[in-house]
């Protein structure tokens, strides 16, 4: 019998310049080394006991078999509620709240619904790094604005300049992953002004709405009418409540968008985990945990930037989420990747190069830490990085 040898099918791939991320590589050597893992932002700290409860009662109760493709109408009747409460805006849950498998899903759903090959995507750097492979595999071309550097403040004549005929779509993200910084009403405002009578749509990534800090309200994209007519609200659970391997997430956008994001959802996921939603649903009828957050955050990191104090670390202004960034330049002058995996092998404490979130990279000598951890976590990694 004669074997005939053949080459295996050659695959062109959708995504040809990515490969392993930072985040998995700097988990892998904070493993390695026994470090403390302050490189992904995910609480090492559970959620409340009432949130569990809610899950189990709903399994019980048989809610375990396909809920509506939009989700679950007490969940997004809730959620409109919450909207009309804090944002200043009725949202239909009928026809303008989608609850989706996490934010990272919703903005993938989001891209694909409106962007078509050849459109342009406005996003400002540093961003999450989802955003750029999501705009490719819909085809679009992909537009940097960098923020300003040191402020990581948005330069509105770039991006003005930036616009074109072109642009389908913009992304934000406040309060802002990896800086920290969040957007004032009137940057929503400057930002809206630049939109008006084109047919630009909008991203506004909240996923940490509920983590600004110093008595400031969360500015939302929600409140400016010029934006809200042409936004996709993006909002997380797992970042609200500390669940985030649950992947619950929700998206207000007005019903003509709503419509076409739902084409997309219904065919990329379908629905969302139905016990997950019975429980948020009832978690939600009481607003302390959501209302409470910010000062939960804020002991936080006004506890970690107190260690950091005792470092020749120099912290940035945290004004939301869970992150900080730190200047590392009196301690080294290693470029940031070369410096976290040093940081992570000498000192045993894991970090993300700010340069991971720009094109090509950028340096500023800059790494980002995250304190969303239990007090002993931050003890412990503050012991080691005051040996710097």
């Amino acid at each position: 019998m004669t074997t005939t040898l053949t080459r295996p099918p050659v695959l062109k791939s959708r995504l040809p310049q990515v490969g392993t991320t930072i985040f998995t590589v700097m988990s892998a050597l904070a493993q390695e080394h026994g470090a403390v893992n302050l490189g992904q932002g995910f609480p090492d700290f559970d959620c409340d006991p009432a949130l569990l409860a809610h899950v189990r009662d709903a399994m019980a109760e048989g809610l375990n078999q396909y809920p509506p493709m939009p989700g679950v109408p007490l969940l997004r009747q809730r959620m409109a509620a919450k909207a009309a409460q804090l944002l200043g805006r009725h949202y239909d849950p009928d026809t303008e709240i989608t609850i989706t498998a996490g934010a990272t899903q919703a903005i993938l759903t989001a891209i694909l619904a409106t962007v078509h090959p050849g459109d342009e995507v406005l996003v400002l750097e540093p961003c999450y790094d989802s955003y750029v492979p999501n705009i490719e595999l819909a085809g679009g071309r992909v537009v940097r604005v960098p923020l300003t550097p040191g402020s990581f403040r948005p330069d509105f004549a770039r991006i003005a300049a930036a616009l074109s005929p072109s642009t389908r779509l913009v992304i934000v993200n406040s309060p802002h992953n990896p800086s920290a910084t969040v957007w004032t009403p009137a940057d929503f405002e400057q930002l809206a002004g630049l939109l008006q009578g084109t047919n630009t749509l909008l991203i506004s990534d909240e996923v940490y709405e509920h983590m600004v800090f110093d008595g400031v309200p969360h500015a939302s994209a929600a409140a400016v009418p010029g934006l809200a007519e042409r936004a996709f609200i993006v909002s997380s659970f797992g970042k609200t409540f500390h669940v985030t391997g649950w992947k619950v997430g929700t998206v207000l956008a007005p019903a003509a968008l709503t419509a076409e994001f739902r084409k997309v959802h219904q065919f990329n996921v379908f629905t969302v985990n139905t016990p997950m939603q019975h429980a948020l649903a009832r978690y939600l009828a009481d607003p302390a945990p959501y209302l409470n957050l910010p000062f939960f955050y804020q002991r936080k990191r006004d506890y970690f930037l107190q260690g950091l104090q005792q470092t020749r670390l120099r912290p940035l202004h945290t004004q939301g989420s869970y992150f900080q960034l730190v200047d590392y330049s009196a301690v080294s002058s290693l470029p940031e990747a070369d410096f976290c995996q040093w940081l992570t092998r000498e000192i045993g404490v894991a970090a993300i190069p700010l340069s991971a979130f720009y094109e090509g990279g950028f340096e500023q000598g800059l790494v980002r830490l995250c304190f969303a951890k239990r007090d002993e976590t931050l003890a412990t990694a503050l012991a080691r990085l005051q040996r710097l």
